[in-house]
């Protein structure tokens, strides 16, 4: 179906940052696949954990044990501090398990009529519920009846959320983004989580952090709201966490990490042998090449490297992103940038209409980091010269 408005291009292999498309053309991939790709392309680890498992026992379903899913499970409650863990096949999956959770918390609470904070300019996925979620009309559009429960908010406007909790009693859970990726790469205050962790205790709501783009080391911490030195109730991860095999996985800590039980919520492919297998070689990685670290020392490195090339240009209205995750902001649309850069051979991404994101693979070494800002300078300096 005509479900993409795909670029001209076919890749036929990768390596580390690169990508080769069919006719042998090279390409430096500053997109990782949308924050999936962490580890680059044919990852050794993963590439070993893939074939290993394949030829042992790719799936059994969820009717059984699975010695892979407890192994990562494990990893992954210990990396976030939290107690338990359901694995799904994709970030709105991921978000839906969460938002059902919230749910079923709140019923057996007494709350008939619960709802869900979330923010403007979000996005939580394309599923029913998580396009309700989601702050963009563009995603919303023709899907009505959207599903009830979602109270929206503005982004990193705590008085909005202290009204809300001032005038809605039947409220029961925040779902936010640590930062805001298709939004705009949109950063919060830098106490903003840490105060919405207080309003949820004090309230009595679950604080629900939607980390599949922020999460698995993209912000130059494993997760996001380890910057804030807070924890939430409940944390969504996917994307990175395969490295490009489908896998979401939502966590939780705490009376939350008890809410779902046999029969409440389930997957069939969700968790499997590969998936899982593949999840635990992708954080042995990022601990093995400390890929946080270099994600906070990269990041930073760019974002300087940038400011200091485009932060005085006339049409650049700003330039921000924590670790690995950077927007460059215009003061005009700039989605024609996108396949301008493809032909220079550099492959990015424009979200909110005029926010060049970037998602560079978590092992961008520095050489690589100087060809990106050289070539997304000049296009980004001839784009505004002609525009």
């Amino acid at each position: 179906m005509a479900t993409y408005k795909r670029l001209p291009v076919t890749f036929a292999r990768g390596e580390g940052v690169w990508l080769w498309d069919t006719d042998g053309k090279r390409y430096l991939d500053a997109l990782s696949g949308i924050a999936v790709c962490g580890l680059g392309h044919a990852h050794p680890g993963v590439r070993d954990a893939l074939c290993e498992q394949a030829g042992q026992l790719i799936h059994t379903s969820n009717l059984y044990r699975i010695a892979e899913q407890e192994r990562l499970g494990a990893m992954l409650c210990e990396q976030a501090g939290m107690d338990r863990v359901f694995f799904a096949n994709s970030g709105a999956e991921a978000n839906e398990a969460a938002i059902k959770l919230a749910r079923l918390h709140a019923h057996r609470k007494g709350v008939e009529n619960p709802a869900i904070l979330v923010a403007e300019n979000s996005f939580h996925g394309r599923t029913l519920a998580t396009l309700s979620a989601t702050g963009n009309r563009k995603v919303q559009a023709g899907f009505e009846p959207l599903v009830q429960g979602f109270l929206r908010v503005p982004y990193d406007d705590i008085n909005a959320i202290e009204t809300a909790a001032a005038n809605r009693p039947n409220i029961v859970a925040i779902l936010i983004e640590p930062i805001q990726g298709e939004g705009g790469i949109n950063l919060p205050a830098d106490d903003y989580l840490a105060r919405l962790r207080q309003i949820c205790d004090r309230e009595g709501w679950l604080l629900i952090l939607d980390e599949i783009q922020t999460g698995m080391g993209r912000t130059g911490q494993f997760f996001a709201f380890n910057h804030a030195g807070i924890y939430p109730d409940v944390v969504t991860l996917a994307k990175g966490l395969g490295n490009g095999v489908p896998i979401g996985a939502c966590l939780a800590r705490g009376a939350a990490a008890e809410v779902l039980t046999a029969g409440s919520h389930g997957s069939t492919f969700g968790g499997n042998p590969l998936a899982c297998r593949v999840g635990r070689a992708v954080l042995e990685a990022i601990a093995a090449e400390r890929l946080t670290e270099r994600a906070a020392e990269q990041g930073a490195y760019l974002l300087d490297a940038f400011k200091g090339t485009l932060g005085e240009k006339s049409g650049v209205v700003d330039i921000r992103g924590r670790g690995l995750m950077l927007g460059i902001e215009l003061d005009r649309p700039c989605a024609a940038l996108v396949g301008t850069a493809l032909q220079t051979g550099l492959l990015i991404n424009v979200t909110a209409d005029r926010v060049i994101r970037l998602l560079p693979p978590l092992i961008l070494e520095r050489t690589e980091a100087d060809l990106l800002v050289q070539q997304l300078t000049d296009i980004v300096i001839a784009f505004l010269g002609d525009a």
